[in-house]
C-alpha cells in the first residue's frame, strides 16, 4: 500500500480509504439499529483483511445505516483500533440544539467503541450560513473542548455544496482536512477541481469521494466509453481507470472506495499499488478525453458551467439544475436525481428549477444561447417528481423546525 502525508499532522493515509457508508448485505443511509442487516460475518472479515493489506482510513458517519457500530465492533474485537485512523461525521443536518452536538458525539464514539476520533467532520456542509448556525451554538468553543481533552485529533467537513461557497468555508474556520466529491466524469462538479486546488494550497488533505459516482462509472458507463478504455487497454477495467485518474493528482490525498466485495478489494488493491502522482501518459490523458466526451454527446442540454446566466433573480442555481439533469440522462437517472436533490434542495437557500418565473434575464447572457426556460422545465419535469417533493417538503418542516 502506498502513503501519501497529511501535511497538518504528520500522518502517512493510505491511498485508498474504506468508505464505509454501503456495507454488504445493508442499506446506506439512516437506520438506529446497532448492524442492520448488514452480512456481519462478511464484513468483518473485509475490514480486518484491508487493514492487513495496509488500509488505515476508515471513513463512516452517523447517518450511514449502523456502520459505525460494526465498525466499531470490528476493530475492538481484533484489536486493530490503534493501527487505523477514523473518521466520522456530526449529523449536521439533524441537528436541532447546541445539546444535540455532545448527545451524538457520546453517541458515536460509544458506537465505534473508542474514546477518541481521529478525523471528525462537520457533514454536508453547503453554505456558510450552515457553518454560523453552528458557531452560534459555540462549535468553535467545542471543537477547542474536545482537541484539548484529545478525542478529536483532526476536524475538517465533507461538502456537498457549489464552489463558491466552497472557498468561502475554507476560510471560515482553521480546517485541517476537507472531504469532497470529485471524479473524471464532470471535474467541475461542486467544489471540483479548483477547490481540490485551493484546499491543497492551504495544505489541506483532501479525501475524495464518489470516485466511481456510486458505482456508475464501474458499470453504468455508455458502452462506447467502456469500449474506448478497453482499446487503451484491454487489461484495465474503466474502475482501475477511474482511480488512476484521481491518484495521477497529487493533490488528492485519500480515495474512498465503498467495497462490499472482496473482488472489489483485490482490485483496488492493485490498482493503488501501481499507482502514483504524475504517472499518466500523454496517450492516457488523450483516452480520459475521448470518454468524457463520449460522455458529454449523452448530454441534454450544451452547458459549460459559465455562469453568465447567474445570478437568477428568483434564486434558481441553473448550471447545478442542468449538471444534475446531464448526469441524469448520460450516466444514471438515479445519480442524477440525487445529486439535484442533494445540490438545489440541501441549501439554507434553495435553487432547483421550478423556482423559475420566466423572466427570460439569462437567456440574455448566455453564450450557448440555451433556451434556459424552457430547458428549466424539463429538469423540474424529470428530476422533481415524487421523491423530491417529499424532501422537499421534509425540508421545509426542518426548517421551521430549527427556528
Amino acid at each position: 500500500m502506498q502513503y501519501r502525508e497529511d501535511k497538518k499532522s504528520g500522518n502517512k493515509l493510505s491511498i485508498l480509504g474504506f468508505g464505509c457508508m454501503r456495507f454488504a448485505g445493508g442499506d446506506s443511509i439512516q437506520s438506529f439499529s446497532p448492524f442492520s442487516s448488514y452480512d456481519e460475518e462478511y464484513v468483518e472479515k473485509l475490514l480486518v483483511d484491508s487493514v492487513e493489506q495496509g488500509i488505515n482510513y476508515f471513513d463512516t458517519a452517523y447517518l450511514y445505516n449502523g456502520s459505525e457500530a460494526m465498525l466499531g465492533k470490528t476493530l475492538a474485537k481484533h484489536g486493530l483500533r490503534e493501527k487505523v485512523f477514523i473518521a466520522t461525521k456530526l449529523p449536521v443536518i439533524i441537528l436541532r440544539k447546541a445539546e444535540d452536538i455532545d448527545k451524538c458525539f457520546n453517541v458515536q464514539l460509544e458506537r465505534l467503541q473508542t474514546d477518541y476520533i481521529d478525523y471528525y467532520l462537520m457533514h454536508m456542509l453547503t453554505t456558510v450560513s450552515d457553518w454560523e448556525r453552528l458557531c452560534s451554538w459555540g462549535i468553535e468553543s467545542w471543537i477547542e473542548k474536545q482537541k484539548a481533552g484529545g478525542r478529536i485529533k483532526q476536524i475538517g467537513f465533507s461538502f456537498h455544496g457549489a464552489y463558491d461557497e466552497f472557498e468561502k468555508l475554507l476560510d471560515v474556520y482553521d480546517w485541517d482536512f476537507v472531504q469532497i466529491q470529485y471524479n473524471y466524469s464532470d471535474e467541475n462538479y461542486q467544489a471540483g477541481v479548483k477547490g481540490l486546488h485551493k484546499a491543497a494550497e492551504k495544505d489541506l488533505p483532501v479525501i475524495i469521494m464518489e470516485p466511481l459516482l456510486g458505482g456508475r462509472l464501474a458499470d453504468g458507463l455508455p458502452s462506447k466509453a467502456v469500449q474506448c478504455f478497453k482499446e487503451a487497454d484491454p487489461n484495465s477495467t474503466p474502475v482501475s481507470w477511474a482511480l488512476r485518474w484521481l491518484w495521477n493528482q497529487p493533490e488528492v490525498t485519500v480515495v474512498l472506495s465503498g467495497m462490499n466485495k472482496q473482488e472489489q478489494l483485490i482490485e483496488n488493491l492493485e490498482t493503488a499499488d501501481k499507482s502514483q502522482a504524475g504517472m499518466l501518459t500523454d496517450a492516457e490523458e488523450e483516452t480520459f478525453s475521448r470518454v468524457k466526451q463520449i460522455i458529454k454527446e449523452s448530454y441534454k442540454v450544451n452547458c459549460t458551467g459559465c455562469k453568465y446566466c447567474m445570478p437568477c433573480p428568483a434564486g434558481v442555481d441553473i448550471p447545478t439544475c442542468f449538471a444534475a439533469y446531464n448526469t441524469s440522462s448520460a450516466i444514471d437517472k438515479g445519480i442524477g436525481a440525487q445529486q439535484y436533490l442533494m445540490s438545489t434542495l440541501m441549501y439554507n437557500r434553495s435553487g432547483y428549477a421550478s423556482l423559475c418565473k420566466n423572466c427570460g434575464k439569462c437567456e440574455t447572457h448566455c453564450p450557448q444561447h440555451i433556451e434556459i426556460r424552457k430547458e428549466l422545465k424539463a429538469v423540474s419535469k424529470e428530476l422533481e417528481r415524487i421523491k423530491f417533493k417529499a424532501a422537499k417538503l421534509g425540508v421545509g418542516l426542518l426548517k421551521i423546525i430549527r427556528k
